[in-house]
């Protein structure tokens, strides 16, 4: 498995602080379920290599960066777009959709 693709259930927890994502909100951006993010935050449990990848992708895909020693950052703010980020205000607009 090439290291991009490695996450741990730090760097997650982080990168949702970060980004002010709940399990539930990065569960829906990655297609996954929020026990999936639950227990592998927790550690009951090793997700699949593919949900550890779709994982990543969504947090990569909202502006974190993984650096060299694994740490988080925010590349960009989410709240850039000019749409509030709070986990609220998210679930609003999704029901409106």
């Amino acid at each position: 498995m090439d290291s991009r693709d490695l996450l741990s259930a730090e760097q997650t927890r982080a990168a949702r602080a970060l980004l002010n994502w709940s399990r539930v909100r990065l569960a829906a951006k990655a297609n996954l379920s929020e026990v999936t993010i639950s227990d592998f935050e927790n550690g009951f449990r090793k997700p699949r290599p593919y949900n550890i990848e779709a994982m990543r992708k969504a947090l990569e895909d909202a502006g974190i960066v993984f650096n060299v020693e694994g740490r988080p950052t925010l590349a960009r703010s989410e709240g850039a777009s000019g749409l509030p980020s709070d986990n609220r205000t998210w679930r609003r607009r999704q029901r409106k959709a």
